[in-house]
């Protein structure tokens, strides 16, 4: 008679496992349906040529870096009433993205302009907006993981492993709508409608359906002050093995945060006037979707330090074939299905899902491993620690490359577009794939190191 588990009993996980994947599911949708025209959004509100990139960061830094504080409260309060506020939070903050246009009187310019022009009618809400979308996704961030990590039943990479493709499948889901919606009416502005409409649905699922895991409150544990919550963060940073790992491998998310940086801008800026943006960069999740289980069932024995490394290498050479349609026959305003340029930008991010498909997952796996019981929603949060920094450098990273070595030299053409010196853009790309391997290279030296002391 075979020991191997039926597919009903691989796959059997509690409701409240389910539930929280659903909702995560909900909240991407909302967030990936701006998430890929955030810096052209702003770009276009007259924000110049460096305050859409920075802004971008700072709000990716916040959702990825205050989990640290949120997913302590989260443990104190109850992951249900976290989600419940976070979702409140995010419905309001998408609303003020969208405010400087739908109330505010502004205008989107077709092309953005380096110069700042945008007034306190506009900087005002969308500095709210980002505050409010970073507050209200560091609270969803712990409170998800944070269940996936009470209820895996011990079978934590698969359980992980279905939560990030769960989050994929939100990211699709969101693109998809925002470009049916954006296209159909014809208005950028619109993607914040959707992000409305899905983070809203995120709050009925947590309202009617989810309920705290069985451990998630526990009646006898201490309260704390907000005071020993905040100093509280940096207990886990006194391990100095934990807080190196947690810089190296954050050279990962600077480069994988290009993809919201750089690549949006060089499309737009370079490529075509109305670039897909969305769909492009779909390619992504749904690589990640389709090459998910299977990359866990050949390669999810491979040790996560290893895995991460391989990831990291691989996103430092997908920017490299960036450089191509430079030197090719017409160049990047040759048209295949899409002009070459954007061609590739595709491919590019659907190698970046690959890279992923080794780091990212198995990250979470990582860290969640390391927490105590009871703190899971604190440890976890720094599963995020390494996007936070790698997205506050790149941030402004991303648009002085673009803007200082990817465009020295280039000429503005009757179209409104950029002609690029194939040197000074090459250049930019090749700046990007040597970051990426000189960070695989820090990871692997790291590694060595915990293994001589471990010896």
């Amino acid at each position: 008679m075979s020991t191997e588990p039926s597919f009903r009993e691989k796959y059997s996980f509690p409701a409240s496992y389910w539930n929280a994947n659903l909702t995560e599911l909900f909240e991407r949708a909302a967030y990936y349906s701006m998430a890929s025209f955030i810096v052209i959004y702003l770009g276009r509100l007259g924000l110049g040529d460096y305050w859409p990139s920075t802004l971008n960061g700072i709000l990716w830094f916040l959702v990825y870096f205050l989990p640290i504080l949120s997913g302590t409260i989260a443990d104190q309060i109850g992951f249900r009433r976290s989600l419940l506020m976070a979702c409140v939070l995010l419905v309001c903050g998408y609303f003020l993205m969208g405010y400087p246009v739908w109330f505010g009187g502004q205008t989107l310019a077709l092309q953005a302009g380096k110069d700042v022009t945008a007034g306190l009618g506009v900087m005002v809400p969308v500095a709210a907006a980002i505050v409010l979308i970073g507050v209200g996704g560091s609270f969803v961030k712990p409170c998800i993981a944070g269940t996936v990590q009470r209820t895996h039943l011990g079978k934590a990479t698969l359980a992980f492993a279905i939560f990030y493709m769960v989050i994929n499948i939100g990211s699709v889901f969101g693109r998809l709508t925002a470009f049916y919606v954006r296209t159909k009416l014809g208005k950028l502005d619109t993607i914040f409608i959707v992000s409305m409409i899905a983070a809203l649905l995120a709050f009925l699922v947590v309202m009617l359906l989810y309920r705290d895991p069985e451990t998630a409150v526990d009646p006898d544990k201490p309260k704390h002050s907000l005071a020993d919550i905040f100093f509280g963060m940096f207990k886990v940073l006194r391990s100095g093995r934990f807080a190196l790992f947690l810089v190296v491998s954050s050279g990962f998310y600077f480069i994988y945060n290009q993809v919201y940086n750089v690549l949006p801008l060089y499309v737009k800026k370079t490529v075509e006037l109305s670039p897909a943006m969305d769909l492009y960069t779909m390619a992504n999740p749904i690589t990640i979707v389709l090459f998910q289980l299977l990359i866990t069932k050949l390669l999810g024995k491979l040790p996560p330090i290893k895995s991460i490394i391989i990831g990291t290498v691989i996103i430092g050479l997908a920017m490299l074939i960036n450089v191509a349609p430079l030197y090719m026959a017409g160049g990047v305003t040759l048209r295949v299905w899409l002009p070459l340029g954007s061609l590739f930008v595709v491919m590019t991010v659907a190698l970046i899902a690959f890279g992923e498909l080794f780091a990212s997952s198995r990250l979470y796996e990582y860290i969640g491993s390391l927490a105590p019981k009871g703190q899971e929603g604190l440890f976890l949060g720094y599963a995020n620690l390494p996007m936070a920094i790698g997205s506050l450098v790149g941030g402004p990273a991303g648009a002085w490359l673009f803007n200082k070595v990817m465009c020295a030299g280039a000429v503005k053409l009757p179209s409104g577009l950029l002609a690029l010196d194939p040197k000074a853009a090459a250049t930019g790309w090749i700046i990007l794939t040597l970051f990426g391997l000189g960070s695989a290279a820090s990871l692997w030296v790291y590694n060595r190191w915990l293994q001589r002391q471990a010896i």
